[in-house]
């Protein structure tokens, strides 16, 4: 079976691609009774769980799902907590979860969500910046927010972006992506009509908007976007073409600087890493004097 997928809040489970990209799971649940159970259940039936949660959950919901891991004293569940806007970290799920069918090993999984962050674009058409806090804004744009009629296009990923729509032009990806939006109130076109046409979107799909996106971008004025790629074959060759390491505190492999189970940083490189083989195995095969020796 493959790795298991969860996320904090079912509107988060983006629809598959095809019949061979599995379903999401929503941890932690209504009690700590049930998140155990559930937990429980995934480890026994898939081996490993990566679960992903927003920087902008509450701190219940980490606290509980940090209670199950610790209750359970499972080193098979990896919480990654994700610097993205909610369809950005639902763009990202899926993609683990198309993911999850190949031969990736658990570590490598769950420590290429940082990787494939950094390819996504996640941003929203805002009505408003007067309550944005996660993404700079200056004063300029602050008192242009008050303006009737003002709209603003915000990127949080990968780099922070705000530019006012009709006068600038939001920088993109030089990649193919596939762009998902998702309206609030009131509805508006640019994103489909524009903004996906700028960015040469090969795909534009329409799903419903994240329940905690009104707070992530502070206004329920707002159409959220997120571009990232799609097709599994490019996915693993980025993931593939990343050297692995082997985790010196659990064992698993991970890609990166750091695991995504035990969180545990890659050790810095040894003096002889980098040297030929002779001269490797020569500073290998180095002991030290014992004491009063010469």
């Amino acid at each position: 079976m493959p790795t298991a997928i969860a996320v904090t809040s079912p509107d988060l489970v983006l629809p598959p691609h095809d019949r061979q990209t599995p379903p999401a799971v929503v941890q932690p649940l209504d009690t700590l009774e049930s998140s155990l159970t559930g937990m429980h259940a995934l480890i026994e039936q898939h081996g490993y769980v990566i679960s992903l949660y927003p920087s902008c959950v509450s701190d219940d919901v980490t606290r509980r799902l940090h209670t199950v891991r610790s209750v359970l004293e499972s080193d098979r569940i990896a919480l990654l907590g994700i610097d993205l806007p909610p369809l950005g970290l639902a763009l990202l799920a899926q993609q683990l979860r198309q993911l999850s069918v190949c031969d990736f090993s658990p570590g490598v999984l769950a420590s290429s969500a940082r990787l494939l962050a950094h390819y996504i674009y996640a941003g929203a058409l805002l009505g408003s910046v007067a309550k944005l806090d996660r993404v700079p804004v200056s004063l300029k744009s602050h008192a242009k927010s008050w303006v009737p009629g003002a709209q603003f296009a915000v990127l949080a990923n990968p780099r922070p972006q705000l530019v006012r729509v009709g006068q600038e032009e939001l920088p993109g990806p030089e990649f193919g992506t596939r762009l998902l939006v998702a309206s609030g109130q009131p509805p508006s076109d640019w994103v489909t009509a524009e903004l996906a046409p700028a960015w040469r979107a090969q795909g534009v799909a329409t799903v419903p908007l994240p329940e905690e996106s009104a707070r992530w971008w502070g206004t329920p004025r707002l159409a959220e976007f997120a571009a990232g790629l799609y097709d599994v074959s490019v996915l693993y060759q980025l993931v593939s073409s990343v050297r692995r390491e082997e985790c010196h505190w659990c064992g698993l492999e991970l890609i990166g600087d750091r695991c995504g189970f035990c969180a545990a940083p890659l050790p810095p490189p040894s003096p002889s890493q980098g040297l030929p083989a002779t001269a490797a195995r020569a500073a290998s095969s180095v002991r030290a004097l014992p004491r009063g020796a010469t």
